[in-house]
């Protein structure tokens, strides 16, 4: 597998989509769609997508479909940096 995985912590039902910092050594993702129906899932990769300027189609969920950890993997052009600068203080 080539790509940038990301190892994240998603929580849905947010007020806004956000990264939020780290939570327990992932990433922190608050994402506005609710977890039904897949609709959360869809909202992340859409997010990814846009952050990292790749197709939705580079954005694949490896692990966690139903669950708050992730792992998450970004090919295609993708850039080597995170695409947002982490908030301060913000470890769990």
């Amino acid at each position: 597998m080539s790509g940038r995985v990301l190892e994240l912590h998603v929580q849905p039902g947010a007020k806004r989509t956000e990264v939020a910092g780290m939570h327990g050594g992932r990433i922190k993702i608050r994402l506005a769609a609710p977890a039904s129906e897949g609709r959360a899932n869809e909202a992340l990769v859409e997010f990814l997508a846009d952050a990292f300027g790749v197709a939705r189609r580079d954005v694949r969920i490896l692990s966690g479909m139903r669950s708050r950890d992730k792992r998450v993997v970004i090919e295609g052009g993708a850039r080597g940096e995170l695409p947002w600068k982490m908030p301060s203080g913000s470890t769990r």
